[in-house]
């Protein structure tokens, strides 16, 4: 155990709590688990390497490859990470069988013997879920507290009569997890795992079919629940597994990204993207905010990707003049009925960009069946004057010098273009913004009045209303350079194997054997062999492009009908969890999450809510109930089960730099917020936001600064009431 006598390290003043009739057992099992890990990563760690080695395999076999590779990676990486604080606590069975260990992993010996039971699996569902009033099968509960890899303190919950008896001296209840809330933040969200609740279990532990809404108010938890709901369900629904399209995870911003950082992977997942909606979209990096609320309305809503098929259409007609196609053996008509034969050849799924090539390979057999037509006769094509290439295709496919003169045609390729031409997604998007016309044609429920407020003078200076739309635009189009790459890998393939028949034929003329071995070089598949087309440059996938088995979106309240747009599109299946809290939506929420997410699209839904305030202590709910119920009245306000001792403080603006000053020097730990005051510079310890970006992060003093300047109405009492609930310990006012 590291050279450590005891692996506990309890203060003086828990004494009591070093007996050793209450922490032998727990001593020789840590022992134990310590060995064990130790043999669990070197052998962990040579699989791996055997993994590494091992030849990567196409198809599925690389695909399987990776998926233990990746999987090895993570168990280690965690094993390294945390050593004996996986162990999160124990449980003692009410029959009186052997403890229980549960830890953030499973964990057995050689021997086979369970030394610790993953958090997640339903054995352990009550050590976080038992309550006295359903101690689901135990008689006590032990958690562990955990400082520099050795416990700190422990509190024992007792849940029969005859389990007091070696549990007395430690016993705490809850006090020792209400103490542990108000314990000092840092940068990244703390590690909570051991402390999680039995009405946040619940919620964690639910299905993924349909849309689950974790409804709460401040500090109950939610982001909590939705990062371990996360976790645990890519362990217990191998329908979410990352090999069948994982899960994402949405926050509202990136501050809030950095702060969660930390937390899946602690749980054992690495591989679970998040991002943020701006996220979704290259645009959305440049993107501000739209100033006009009036647009904003006009552009929130779930109708703009019909206009976005409808724009994309507009640029799928097939012509309906005629062109006459000149080769060097006969012209040729394309007429209406052709180019319709050609575009209605795509498939059904295909974007638009991917599918030019699909219309383009169609126009051209029915061009050359028609010049099969005209000519009658093989002998009279292209074979029959040598026009074929250093591989023979002429021979080996008669139509290959009809087809390459075709695709040299510059007024059928011309014609094409003007056809089907390869588009933007920002272009698209941008000649709605720009062309009146186009965009009555797109969205037809518009009205003039509208059509007229939506056009601006920079059609691409992007809002973040837009980016919905831009998201439609991408997914209905594709990458426009898939089709230019694929022409470019094409010639220089082509390239390729010109080259490689020239290397062919010299070995060929020059090889002397008896056996003439070099002609069997002849052979097409041979030759084709010769040339590594999948050596080619290809695009870096877009991982956030989906499909995703389930999403995990938090704030949720603040989306938009067209953002819900851009979560729907990447889970085909509905699974979503939503977390949210219908009092902090700035721009107000009227209806219940049933009646919005329905309008959405999402009708299989379960709301759960949680009313219990963990990280609010009372004395600053107090200020804070009465200013989001002045706009709210029947806002879902948490009740906190802890007071800080400290009452909120007012004062003046002026002395911000004192308040934050004399705290820091007061407290070596922590972290500090001021929000309302964007000239005051921040430091590694205190953070300046606004409160849109504070929202979701917790620091244990919140200095607000000129609070009533945040806004009026709905928006204003929102953003005071999101700022105030911020704090975990102080909260100070200022006032100009």
């Amino acid at each position: 155990m590291n050279g450590l006598t005891s692996v506990f390290a309890l203060p003086d003043h828990l004494s009591a709590k070093d007996d050793p009739a209450l922490i032998a057992a727990d001593e020789q099992h840590f022992a134990v688990i310590a060995e064990s890990l130790q043999e669990t990563i070197a052998e962990l760690s040579q699989r791996l390497d055997v993994e590494r080695r091992a030849p990567g395999g196409t198809g599925q076999e690389a695909l399987d490859r990776d998926l233990e590779v990746h999987r090895l990676t993570g168990r280690l990486r965690t094993l390294r990470r945390f050593g004996l604080d996986l162990c999160l606590g124990r449980m003692d069975p009410a029959d009186g069988s052997a403890p229980v260990f549960v830890g953030r992993l499973g964990l057995t010996d050689s021997a086979g013997r369970r030394l610790l039971l993953d958090w997640r699996s339903p054995a352990a569902e009550p050590f976080f879920g038992a309550t006295h009033a359903d101690p689901m099968g135990l008689a006590a509960r032990r958690r562990y507290r955990w400082t520099r890899g050795r416990v700190t303190d422990y509190w024992d919950e007792v849940f029969t009569a005859e389990g007091f008896a070696g549990h007395a001296a430690a016993l705490d209840d809850q006090s020792a997890f209400i103490a542990s809330l108000g314990s000092t933040r840092s940068a990244r969200m703390r590690d909570v795992l051991g402390t999680i609740q039995s009405d946040q279990d619940a919620i964690i532990r639910a299905g993924s079919g349909g849309a689950l809404v974790v409804d709460g108010g401040p500090g109950t938890g939610k982001t909590v629940v939705a990062l371990h709901r996360t976790a645990y369900l890519l362990y217990a629904d191998s329908r979410l597994g990352h090999h069948r399209g994982g899960v994402l995870f949405v926050g509202p911003h990136e501050p809030y990204l950095a702060y969660v950082a930390d937390v899946l992977p602690s749980l054992g997942e690495e591989g679970v993207p998040t991002c943020t909606l701006r996220d979704l979209v290259p645009e959305g990096a440049v993107a501000v905010p739209e100033t006009d609320p009036d647009v904003a309305r006009l552009k929130s809503s779930a109708l703009w990707p019909e206009a976005v098929e409808a724009a994309v259409r507009f640029y799928e007609e097939p012509p309906t003049g005629r062109l006459e196609v000149v080769t060097p053996w006969a012209t040729v008509p394309l007429d209406a009925g052709d180019w319709a034969e050609a575009f209605g050849a795509r498939d059904p799924g295909a974007q638009h960009n991917e599918a030019r090539d699909q219309v383009w390979e169609a126009l051209l057999r029915i061009l050359v069946d028609k010049l099969r037509h005209e000519l009658d006769d093989e002998d009279d094509g292209p074979g029959a004057d040598d026009d074929f290439d250093a591989y023979g295709l002429a021979r080996d496919d008669p139509d290959a010098g009809y087809r390459r003169s075709l695709a040299a045609n510059r007024d059928l390729v011309r014609a094409f273009g003007r056809a089907w031409p390869l588009l933007e997604p920002a272009d698209l998007v941008a000649d709605l913004w720009s062309v009146p016309a186009y965009l009555r044609r797109c969205a037809p429920w518009l009205s003039a009045g509208e059509v007229a407020l939506l056009q601006r003078a920079e059609p691409a200076a992007w809002t973040v209303a837009d980016l919905p739309l831009l998201d439609a635009a991408r997914l209905r189009l594709g990458d426009p350079e898939v089709s230019r790459r694929r022409r470019r890998q094409e010639a220089v393939v082509a390239a390729d194997r010109l080259r490689m028949a020239d290397v062919v034929s010299d070995l060929i003329a020059t090889d002397d054997s008896d056996m003439m071995i070099m002609s069997m070089l002849r052979g097409q598949d041979l030759r084709g062999a010769l040339v590594d087309d999948a050596a080619l440059p290809t695009a870096a996938p877009d991982v956030l492009a989906g499909p995703f088995a389930h999403v995990v979106v938090d704030e949720a309240q603040e989306l938009t009908d067209a953002e819900w747009q851009m979560l729907l599109q990447r889970c085909p299946s509905r699974s979503f969890t939503i977390v949210g809290d219908r009092a902090q939506a700035r721009h107000g929420f009227t209806e219940s999450w049933q009646e919005r997410l329905a309008r959405v699209g999402l009708d299989r839904v379960h709301v759960a809510s949680l009313t219990i305030n963990y990280r609010t202590p009372e004395e600053v709910m107090a200020e804070a109930e009465p200013v989001i119920r002045a706009a709210l009245p029947d806002a879902n306000v948490p009740t906190s089960i802890r007071s800080s001792g400290i009452p909120v403080a007012h004062g003046a603006a002026g002395d911000l730099e004192v308040v934050v000053g004399s705290w820091l020097a007061e407290h070596p730990e922590g972290t500090a917020c001021v929000i309302g005051a964007p000239a005051f510079r921040p430091t590694s310890r205190v953070r300046s936001l606004t409160p849109v970006l504070a929202k979701g992060l917790e620091f244990d003093l919140v200095v607000l600064v000129d609070p009533e300047s945040f806004g009026t109405g709905i928006e204003g009492a929102v953003d005071r009431y999101v700022a105030m609930t911020r704090a975990t310990q102080r909260l100070v006012v200022l006032t100009s």
